[in-house]
Formats: C-alpha cells, structure tokens, sequence
C-alpha cells in the first residue's frame, strides 16, 4: 500500500552479524566483519525460575548460558531483558538453534521481526480547552508533573520548543531514566520536560550488516526522521503560541497532557524497528519508570507468544504501565488490525473539525473541492489555467505517476493528473516536478474512497477525494485541449461532519483471537499538527530542503499518541487505577455521533462506520475523567484468558514471565473483563453464546444503573440482572449476558449492537460485535 505519511505494518525475518562489548549499553557495539557468517538474530525467552542462584543478575546467567553452549556471548550477545520480559537477543548460526532449543531454562526461541512505523487543533476538539473544563485541567496539569509517558519511535529532537522545560517542577522522585549520550545528543540536551534519551540498534545493526554499516553519525537519540518528535510532542508537548507549518493551522500547538514529562526510546530507523529494540526499548522503559508507553509501529498479526510487542506490553502492563499501540494504516480493508493483544489500546484514526481547502477549477466551469499543504510560491500568485495531461492510456504506471513513468515533453509546464496508490503522495509531487510539471491533481481511487489527506507537497497540488477525481478524469479524457487551475484557501475550522473515521485506519475483526474486539477506540490522526525535527522537511524527502518547527501528518501514528497523552491524564487524576480501568474508561465514555449529531461515517464509502472500523467510539477525554463504573482486569485474569486460546504453558510463560501456570479447567476467551463484545455464532439455528461480565464503582456511592441494549434483528439478547446498585465505591457487581442468534444458516454479514448500563449521572457502554462462522 502506498502513503509513506501512514506507515504501514510488515514482518521480516532478517539476517543479522555482530560483535558486543557490553550488555547494558549501546554506543560501544560494532557490526562484525564476518556479515557473510550465515548468522540470524533470535530472541530466546528464559525461564527466570531456572536461574542459579549464583548469578549476580540476568544478564550474567544469560551470558554464561550461551558459554556453556560454546556459544560466544562477547560475539552473539545484543540485549538482556528482565524487566519487560525475561530473555535475551543473540546472533546464532544455525546449529546454535537446537543446542538453545534443548537446553534447560529455556522457553522458546523465536526469529528477530521488522516493524514499521504506522497539534494546535486537537485539545480543543477533544474539550480540553473548554471553559467549563478549565479547573480540572489545571489540576491535571500540576498532577500529571508525576507521570512520564515513554515513546518508542526514530528518536527526539530535544531542541523543539514542544519540549521546553518552561516552569516545570524537577523530574518525579521515582523517574530513574537517563539521558544517554550520543553523536548530537549531550547529556544536557535532557531537562524537565525530556527527563529521558535512549537509544537501541544492535538489532538493526545487525541485521544491516555487510549491507551498508550505520552511520556513526546515526548512533544517538536524536532524531532525524521526524516522526518520533511528532508523537512525543502530540502526547506531551508543552504549549507554543503562533505554532503552524507555513501558515497553515496557525495556533497554539500543546500536546494532550502539556504538564506530563517524555522520555524518549530510539527503537525506529529508516528501514524499520527491529523487534529486538523495541523489547530492549520496553524493557528499558519499565525500568525507568514510566507510567505510559506509546508505541506508534506495528507488524502482521501472529500469536501473542510471537509477538514481541504483546510481550513487552504485557510485562509492562503488569508492572502498571499503560500502553497504547497505533491499529494500523491498511485500511479500509477488513481484519487488518494489528497489536490485538487485549491488555493493549489499539488506536484508529478519525478525522478534526479543520481542513485545509484548496480547488481545481476547469474551463467548464466546475471548480472543485480538494485540501493542500502547498505554501510555494504560486500560493500568493494569481492563478492561471495551464494544461491538464493524466497519464497513457495504455499504462497505468504513468497514471500513478511513479518514478521514471512521466515523459518530460508531455508534462512540461503542466498540471499533471496522477492517481493515489503505490507510492507516497509526496513522492508523486517530487515525480512531477522533476519531470519538469507545473502542477499536479492527486486524485483517490476507490480505496481511499473521499478521505482528503493534504500534505506540503513541492510543487502546487491539490488532493481530491474519488468522485472529484473521476469527474477530473472524465474530463481529461474527452479530448481537445483539457485546462486546469490551481487555488488555496489556508485553514478553516468547524467543518461538519467530524470526526469521520480515517480509510487508511486498519480494521477488525481481530484475526488473532476473534473473541476480541479491535480495535479499542479511535483518535485524531488526518492532518496534525506537531513538532518536527529539524534536518528533514515536511515531506520527510531527502531532495526536500525546507525548515520547520512543526508538521502536519496523518496516521494511526498520529492518533496513538493522543490516546497515550489522554491516558497520562487519567493516571494523574486516578493514580491507583489499572491500565485495564484506564483504558475502560476512554472506550465506554466514547461517542459515536459527529457534529451534526448523526452516526459516524466512514471515509472509505462516506456510509455509517462500525465498530470494526471505531471500536467504542472516539475518545472524549472529559467524560472519560469520570466513567462511573470500569471493567477492571488483572494480571491473573489475564493468564486465564491466555489458557482459553489452548496455548501451552510454555507459551503462556513467555508472554506472562511467571514460573509456574495454572489452568482452570474451562475458559473462554469471550470471558474476559473486556469493556467491549465480540461474539462468533457457529452458523447453526438457534447457537447460544453466554458471557460474563463485572463492573467496578469508581462513582458515587449508592449509584443504581439500569440495562439498555441495542440488538439487530439477527440476535436476540437477554442481560441478567437488568439492574445494579453499587452501595460504595469500590463495590464490584457481577452480569451476564445470553446471545442467542437468530440468524438463518446462510447469514454472512456481520452485525453490531450495544449494551449501555445507564445511570443518573453516567452512561457506561460496549459496543457488540456479531460474526458467524462454519
């Protein structure tokens, strides 16, 4: 898929070779002549319970573990974990793998994977800038000076004014993180505001090896890329006033928690995240302190015991941090979305109520509507017609305008038509231009359907959505002497409907464990504003050699991190509530009407969304402070979750680090303590799914809640008891639910509802997902 602005997710095994100098530290290792040794990057869970007491710590036992195997850990060595998870990262050949495989101690041996990485208008689009709310925030904002949301992505760039330490108090007492030095990077480029710096690559080192060695230039926590400054101060960032990108969305730029500190983890290069840096990132993090993880990159779906970020979330989550994870950028196709792991928030993307207009107008007349980032040159000057040409009939590659497609005789000093796919949008402008094009129309084609992605292309662009680019198309092709014209309009704010849910924000169902509803929740993430670094423009293209101090980019990477910011808040303003509390507030107090009041819709088609494509809703961090009653889960319930997936024990071990598991006899995974329903009919008459469920009373005391539910036709839904008194807060209620489907054999699609317990201050509700299957 294309879009290099909404990073997509992969996985690779990759070859990796390597020599190590030390365990803890980053700086001192260097890649090994002996690239060509055949060896490949594993990650070897331990069992923690099997280690001699004679070791001083993990990472001696992991050590003497590969000696004894004649395995040479000053060689093979990269990483230890022990917070997070319990294991190590080594470069083995291939007749080290049984030697490790059967050797006691260890739990599983897995191959090193390749992830991907996936404002000024946000807080007040969320209500964090209504009056009303002020009081509150004012609070939070001095209690979340506790709280240090970790991100792990390409780095900081510590100099951004979003991270200046402005009247922040010293770093809280727990924070045990430090600013690691690097290339660019002193010790003092930390403050109050980034109290943390760490950088991980052995594993991309590694596995880059004798395919052009990393700079050492690369080797510290600033980043150059631009995306992990991005997410950092989306979450976080302190508040600048008159922040914009060349004068578009003009402002003042805060992140969601402004008071909350960031630490950042350098896991993210050019060509991907190693899974072995993002654990040894996570692992680090836990350590530190922090209190909220966000991780804006992801990979294919696979089993949680596969899955290195589940795992690391999962020993973060139990140590109380709370992890938000992007959802993915391959929509609107289905079952796309990744980090499934019920213990992390799974954040889509929605669109803001601002735009940012521009027009196509043609010599019939029609003037159509499209967005642009353009602030060249031709913004302030008059416009004129000039040549519409789009692509060969005959080849499509030229109508994508890809590189090397476009003959410079035919574009020369005309707007060239080009359809979105494939590659970036901002590279099809970067194409155009250097064809020697005046212009170019970016037109979606039927899967991004009339979601409007602008960007601060090179030359004068305009994106439009498909129907406006079929009529372009049209006329492009009736011959004669096609014109066009290009004109900006700056920003506008109110635009109605809003939020509609991104098209490139992934989808469910869940295809790892179905009974899981995902994703959880959806964000803002088309078109934010934030801070950027400063050796890379805004198109993030190498011949792009424009400055500034913020950007506008779109993704689930971009939502993610206002999840992560909304979160540290409720932290500060609950400290003693779980992640599994934290995130059950921010879905059952979700909305699911726009701001004309009607069901939200989908980009893709522009026809109401569902909860594959919103889970609960989109989050509003107002009601979320207080939620009434939360569906709490813990580490153990967890275990019991993992059981009812028939894992082994083995397995359920790498995930949960614990030594000794213990199965109930019967377990479903539609058991656990969810805030949200995904219930999977077996296609026969009449198949009965029964569900437990129990609520926590973070409310007022003597607090009655009554059942609502919302059902399609296919499902008849029965909730007992249909009433709840919590006499106190803290009290916990019990329920159940009986799904019967009505659905005939044949049935296939698959349908949604509701259960909402309503009570006189508070509405807690769960979405219902329904599916049939053989």
């Amino acid at each position: 898929m294309e879009d290099a602005q909404l990073l997509l997710c992969g996985v690779l095994v990759l070859l990796v070779s390597h020599s190590l100098a030390n365990v803890n530290g980053d700086s001192d290792v260097s890649t090994s002549s002996s690239s060509g040794s055949g060896t490949k990057t594993y990650i070897v869970y331990m069992d923690p319970s099997s280690m001699p007491a004679a070791h001083p710590s993990p990472a001696h036992w992991h050590a003497a573990h590969l000696q004894s195997l004649y395995i040479d850990p000053a060689r093979s060595l990269l990483y230890s974990y022990s917070s997070a998870a319990h294991g190590f990262a080594a470069a083995l050949l291939p007749h080290h793998l049984p030697l490790l495989r059967g050797s006691p101690g260890v739990l599983q041996v897995v191959p090193d994977t390749l992830f991907q990485l996936h404002t000024t208008r946000t807080p007040e689009f969320l209500g964090l800038l209504s009056p009303a709310y002020q009081p509150a925030i004012h609070n939070l904002d001095a209690a979340s000076h506790d709280v240090v949301i970790g991100v792990l992505d390409t780095g900081i760039w510590p100099d951004s004014p979003s991270l200046a330490d402005g009247d922040l108090p010293p770093p809280p007492a727990h924070w045990k993180g430090v600013c690691e030095a690097g290339v660019d990077f002193p010790p003092s480029s930390c403050g109050r505001k980034l109290v943390g710096a760490r950088s991980f690559s052995r594993g991309f080192r590694a596995a880059t090896a004798g395919r052009g060695r990393m700079g050492a230039g690369r080797r510290s926590a600033r980043d150059r890329d631009g995306h992990g400054t991005h997410t950092a101060t989306t979450a976080a960032g302190a508040a600048v006033a008159n922040a914009s990108l060349f004068g578009y969305a003009t402002g003042t730029a805060r992140g969601m928690a402004p008071g909350a500190r960031v630490a950042a983890y350098k896991v993210c290069w050019p060509e991907g995240c190693l899974g072995s840096d993002i654990l040894a990132g996570i692992d680090a993090a836990v350590a530190d302190g922090v209190g909220v993880l966000s991780l804006s990159l992801g990979g294919g779906a696979a089993p949680y015991f596969r899955d290195t970020v589940a795992v690391g979330a999962f020993g973060a989550t139990a140590a109380g941090v709370f992890v938000a994870c992007s959802a993915g950028n391959s929509g609107p196709s289905g079952a796309t979305v990744a980090n499934s792991a019920p213990w992390v928030a799974t954040v889509g993307a929605g669109t803001l109520d601002r735009d940012f207009p521009s027009y196509v107008t043609l010599t019939t007349g029609a003037r159509l509507a499209g967005v642009s980032l353009y602030a060249g040159p031709a913004q302030s000057a008059r416009p004129v017609m000039l040549p519409l040409v789009y692509g060969d009939s005959h080849d499509n590659a030229s109508k994508l305008c890809l590189s090397g497609t476009l003959d410079p005789a035919s574009v020369r000093g005309k707007i060239v038509l080009c359809d979105r796919g494939v590659n970036a949008r901002v590279e099809k402008g970067a194409v155009v231009k250097a064809a020697g094009g005046a212009g170019m129309v970016l037109a979606n084609t039927a899967a991004s359907g009339e979601e409007l992605v602008a960007d601060s292309h090179l030359l004068p662009a305009v994106a439009v959505g498909k129907l406006t680019g079929d009529k372009i198309r049209d006329y492009a092709a009736r011959g004669g002497k096609p014109m066009a014209m290009l004109s900006f309009g700056g920003t506008i704010l109110g635009v109605r409907p809003s939020p509609v849910v991104a098209a490139f924000s992934s989808r469910g169902p869940n295809t790892v464990v179905p009974d899981v509803l995902k994703p959880d929740m959806i964000g803002p993430g088309v078109n934010i504003l934030a801070g950027w670094t400063g050796v890379a423009g805004p198109t993030g293209l190498a011949k792009d050699g424009r400055r500034t101090r913020f950007n506008i980019i779109s993704g689930t990477s971009m939502s993610c991190p206002h999840i992560s910011g909304v979160a540290a808040l409720l932290k500060a303003a609950h400290p003693n509530w779980s992640p599994a509390a934290i995130k059950s507030a921010l879905m059952t107090t979700s909305y699911i009407v726009d701001n004309t009041n009607s069901s939200l819709r989908d980009a893709a088609g522009s026809l109401p969304a569902t909860p594959f494509a919103f889970g609960a809703g989109h989050v509003n961090p107002q009601k979320a402070l207080s939620p009434g009653l939360v569906y709490d889960i813990s580490t153990n319930d967890y275990v019991v979750f993992l059981c009812s997936l028939d894992y082994s024990e083995t397995h359920i071990r790498v995930i949960t680090k614990m030594s000794n598991i213990s199965c109930p006899r019967k377990s479903r995974p539609g058991d656990l303590n969810y805030p949200s329903f995904s219930v999977v009919f077996k296609k026969k008459p009449k198949h009965v799914m029964r569900y437990r469920r129990e609520l926590t009373n973070v409310g007022p005391a003597m607090s009655v809640y009554n059942v609502k539910v919302s059902s399609p036709a296919s499902v008849s839904v029965t909730v007992t008891p249909s009433k709840l008194l919590f006499k106190k807060v803290g009290q916990k209620q019990r329920y159940y639910v009986t799904f019967e489907s009505k659905a005939s054999p044949s049935h296939a699609k698959p349908d949604f509802g509701w259960i909402s317990w309503v009570g006189n201050e508070h509405v807690v509700r769960s979405p219902v997902a329904y599916t049939w299957k053989m």
